[in-house]
C-alpha cells in the first residue's frame, strides 16, 4: 500500500512541475526547461528571421517556433496584458531543403537551440528575463544589460514581447489598446 501511493505521489509531482503554470528555477536561480512546452499554446513561426544589419540572410535560413504556456496566453486574450509568470519559448530549428518528396520549399529540421522570456516581477527588477538553453536543459539569466533586454524593451509591441510577429495577439493588442507607445510610433514609418 504504501509503495503504491509513493508510486502515484511521484507521479503527481512529476506532472505538476511539466504543467506548472509559473517558471520553475533551480536553487541557483537557473530556469528549468519545461519539459512539455511544445503542448502549449503555438503563437507563430519565422523564417530566417534576424535583427542584425540587413544583407545577412543565410542561404539556409532557420525557423523560430514560439509557445507560449496555456494560462498566460488565456490572460492575454482577455487583457492584452502578459499576467506575471508568464513564460515563452522559442525552439530555433534548421531549415531544410531536401527530404521525402520536397521538390521545392524548405521544412523544418533538428533543433539548433531554445531561448526562453520570462516575466517574473519579484525575481528580475526589469521584470522580464532571457534564457538561452543551447540543447541544455537549464539556463541561467541573460544580464539585465544584455542586448535581448534591450531589443525587447525598445522594439516590443507588447510589454517586452514581439506580439507584432503574433498575428492573432496584435488583434488582441490592438483591440485592448495595449501596443507600446514606442511600437506604434515605429510602425507608422512602415
Amino acid at each position: 500500500m504504501k509503495k503504491t501511493l509513493l508510486v502515484i505521489l511521484v507521479g503527481l509531482s512529476m506532472r505538476a512541475q511539466q504543467s506548472a503554470p509559473a517558471p520553475v528555477y533551480t536553487a541557483a536561480g537557473e530556469l528549468l526547461l519545461p519539459k512539455n512546452y511544445r503542448e502549449w499554446v503555438y503563437l507563430s513561426s519565422g523564417l530566417g528571421m534576424t535583427y542584425g544589419a540587413a544583407g545577412n540572410e543565410s542561404p539556409d535560413p532557420r525557423f523560430d517556433n514560439v509557445f507560449v504556456n496555456p494560462s498566460s496566453y488565456r490572460a492575454f486574450l482577455e487583457t492584452g496584458h502578459w499576467p506575471d509568470k508568464s513564460v515563452f519559448i522559442l525552439e530555433i530549428r534548421q531549415s531544410v531543403s531536401k527530404g521525402s518528396i520536397n521538390k521545392g520549399g524548405r521544412s523544418q529540421g533538428d533543433v539548433v537551440s531554445v531561448e526562453a522570456a520570462v516575466k517574473d516581477e519579484s525575481r528580475f527588477p526589469q521584470k522580464w528575463a532571457y534564457f538561452g538553453f543551447g540543447h541544455g536543459e537549464k539556463a541561467a539569466p541573460a544580464p539585465a544589460t544584455s542586448s535581448c533586454n534591450a531589443c525587447h524593451h525598445q522594439n516590443a509591441a507588447v510589454e517586452n514581447t514581439f506580439v507584432q510577429f503574433y498575428p492573432v495577439l496584435l488583434d488582441v493588442a490592438r483591440q485592448k489598446g495595449t501596443l507600446n507607445a514606442g511600437y506604434l510610433s515605429a510602425s507608422k514609418d512602415h
